[in-house]
């Protein structure tokens, strides 16, 4: 996935923003490119994990189908580790094949936070590059 510098500063924005809690949002792309993020709410509030309404997720699956679009990654970050799936995500990463697991690294929240990426397939992690456009 290619994604431009604003739509990662919109990321590490909302992590940021949401410390010591983790966050979650979602990723839009159009033939291998990044084109909307979307902000969602942890619903859990919680720095340990990440978890998002039913109802508001599959609202936002049907508008990004309906506009042609793919779900390119699902992003998260982690406050308290290094940018790298826990179980947890591998584990929730099963029912979402194909997709892309952007993480965020706010172990020192006042230094530069780690963005990383992951294809995570039959609980086989496998690092891919976060290309940036611009």
């Amino acid at each position: 996935m290619r994604i431009a510098r604003e739509h990662l500063d919109v990321i590490v924005g909302h992590a940021r923003a949401e410390h010591p809690n983790e966050c979650c949002g979602l990723v839009v792309t159009r033939d291998g490119a990044a084109v909307a993020v979307h902000q969602l709410e942890n619903v859990a509030a919680s720095p340990f994990r990440f978890e998002v309404d039913g109802l508001t997720l599959h609202q936002l699956m049907t508008d990004i189908e309906d506009a042609g679009d793919d779900l390119g990654a699902i992003y998260h970050s982690h406050t308290r580790s290094e940018p790298y799936p826990s179980q947890t995500d591998v584990n929730f990463a099963a029912h979402w094949p194909g997709v892309e697991w952007l993480i965020v690294g706010l172990a020192d929240p006042a230094g530069e936070p780690l963005v990383r990426s992951y294809l995570i397939e039959d609980g086989d992690v496998r690092e891919v590059a976060v290309e940036r456009d611009g």
